[in-house]
């Protein structure tokens, strides 16, 4: 296949909520990770033009092409408009129920001819283990067989050799052609196209209607919500930070990280999220996830939890780097595995503390043992809060009295006196409100240089995560230290209404080059102006950063001052912010 590599932002998702695949606005199919997240690449053209591609296209010029979901829910629809007539690729990994114990894992691309006659071609070229396979394809009664990968069935014949599975065909007065590859299968299937999509909208749709968001923003929350619940892995509760790796964070450096992990920290935000919207199920299954990770702290070097996980909970997530493959954009090293899950990250503890927090007062409430296990946590953070730490953007410049890592910290400690006060639970409610009430003195002597917040103790550098303050109610939204820092924010990080982290030439991180705008601080943005009572200047932003987010209304980790998307993608961070503040202008406006 040769093509030049689409924008980032120039893709869609679609998932089954085990793993997903990312679709090109030109039919292409260009990442897909089978059976899992965090599996290797069967599709991996996103990161090498030799790893793997499924294209389904017009053979014909293309005057224009369209691409949406069908309403309220993960179905994608892409459209081609040509001389000859128009055509539409409906791409889906069915789900048809809920923990399903029959679930099948398939991409199922049904082509439809909507006006005219249209020649189309498709060419399906899997390459497991990140493109250093090619497999041995042979023809299959009903489709083709690749081995080691799975089969493919087919409403039309196809030829196979060198790994590659195509066909060219045309689609005309209403006819449908329908392909599923199922990973893993012996056999191609004969699967009905229609009714596989008809029953994973209903899917679909069944999910959101339990949305209680019924605000101004409705179809960008909701688009949202959808994203974050393709994220998760439904057997074990797990949540993913995104379903890719190494999508650059500037374009030809050396920023790129594998987020097919389960960050703490994403993981509790999306949880807080969905809870706003009120999705239970999902903070349920997460929660029992997590009661499986609580460790002794032993020495208390390491703490009760780590940074991240894979989806199956291990920490032992070695970084290692695919030379083979070109990256994207030529930007390398492309990675698989993460070397972030060794570090001291502090603030995950108030993350997940407080998104449990919100559980046992919305939800279900929270057990015993989990109450146990909060406890070791919240014991352990009490003698360790006061020591250097990576911190949230999970620098490599070593370690630093983040302030941000403390501020969470107290929060961990503050929402354990809550849920003890509220629910008559046992603890050293004592010796917990006197480490919360030295952990703000500290921040307010010490992360207070006399004009701002700042990143790290003993330095001048802003960092938009002290925007934060007022939503975890460690500051009243009018605080004058708050709005000082605020106003000091908007001088020297926002440009227009997008956020950078921090100065990375004032704060180097221990990487070269440079990065766009983080779209969870532009939202973390709107959601200060909401809360410091600037209303119409919050209600600007929140807009002008919609016009960020793709065709689709998704969004990558940051964007460029281009306007291009940076980073992997979908985000599951940017996603969550946006539902928050989203949800917060709303109430605020009335």
């Amino acid at each position: 296949m040769t093509r030049p590599p689409l924008r980032i932002a120039e893709h869609g998702i679609i998932g089954d909520l085990r793993t997903a695949a990312l679709v090109g606005t030109d039919g292409t199919i260009d990442w897909f990770c089978a059976p899992r997240f965090d599996s290797p690449s069967v599709f991996g053209s996103l990161l090498g033009a030799d790893a793997g591609h499924w294209t389904l296209a017009p053979t014909c010029e293309v005057a224009s092409r369209q691409q949406f979901y069908f309403p309220d829910s993960n179905v994608l629809i892409t459209r081609f408009l040509t001389e000859h007539g128009i055509v539409e690729v409906q791409d889906l990994m069915p789900v048809l129920r809920p923990h399903d114990p029959d679930h099948r894992q398939r991409i199922v691309r049904r082509v439809l001819n909507v006006r005219g006659s249209v020649g189309m071609r498709v060419e399906v070229a899997p390459r497991p283990d990140y493109g250093r396979t090619v497999p041995e394809a042979c023809a299959a009664d009903g489709g083709v067989r690749f081995d080691g990968v799975g089969a493919l069935g087919s409403t039309v014949g196809l030829t196979c050799g060198d790994g590659v599975a195509a066909a060219d065909f045309t689609v005309s007065d209403g006819e449908s052609v329908v392909f599923v590859l199922e990973p893993g299968a012996d056999a191609p299937s004969e699967d009905d196209g229609q009714e596989l999509v008809d029953g994973t909208v209903a899917f679909w749709r069944d999910w959101l209607a339990h949305s209680t968001y019924t605000g101004r923003w409705r179809e960008m929350v909701h688009r949202s919500a959808l994203t974050l619940k393709l994220l998760t892995h439904e057997p074990t509760g797990a949540v993913v930070a995104a379903p890719t790796t190494s999508l650059p964070e500037q374009l030809g450096g050396e920023r790129n990280w594998d987020y097919r992990h389960v960050w703490l920290r994403d993981a509790a935000f999306s949880l807080y999220a969905l809870l706003r919207l009120g999705f239970m199920d999902e903070a349920g299954a997460f929660i029992r996830w997590l009661t499986d990770r609580f460790e002794d702290p032993k020495d208390g070097t390491r703490g009760p939890l780590r940074v991240l996980y894979s989806i199956d909970g291990d920490s032992d997530l070695d970084e290692t780097e695919l030379d083979h493959l070109d990256g994207y954009g030529g930007s390398r090293p492309v990675r698989a595995g993460n070397g972030a899950a060794d570090q001291l990250q502090l603030d995950v503890y108030g993350e997940i503390i407080d998104s449990i927090y919100l559980y046992d007062k919305y939800g279900s409430g929270i057990s015993h043992e989990d109450w146990a296990n909060l406890c070791v946590v919240v014991d352990w953070l009490s003698e360790h809060w006061d020591q250097p730490d990576e911190g949230v953007w999970e620098t490599r410049a070593g370690r630093a009295d983040h302030v941000y890592s403390r501020l969470m910290c107290w929060v961990a400690i503050e929402r354990m006196i809550r849920m003890a006060r509220r629910r008559g639970l046992p603890g050293d409610i004592g010796a917990w409100t006197a480490t919360r009430d030295a952990i703000y003195r500290q921040i307010m002597d010490r992360g207070w240089n006399g004009k701002t917040f700042v990143q790290r103790y003993g330095a001048a550098t802003l960092d938009a995560s002290v925007l934060l303050m007022p939503m975890v109610k460690f500051t009243a939204p009018t605080e004058p230290r708050f709005l000082a820092t605020l106003a000091a924010v908007e001088e020297k990080l926002v440009v227009d209404t997008l956020v950078f982290r921090y100065d990375v030439e004032e704060s180097p991180d221990g990487l070269d080059g440079s990065e766009g705008t983080f779209s969870i601080c532009s939202f973390w943005y709107v959601e200060a102006l909401t809360r410091a009572g600037r209303l119409e200047d919050a209600r600007i932003a929140l807009q002008k950063m919609f016009t960020y987010g793709n065709h689709l209304g998704l969004y990558a980790e940051q964007i460029a001052l281009t306007g291009d998307h940076r980073g992997n993608f979908p985000q599951a961070f940017t996603h969550l912010a946006l539902i928050s503040s989203a949800i917060n202008l709303d109430r605020a406006l009335g």
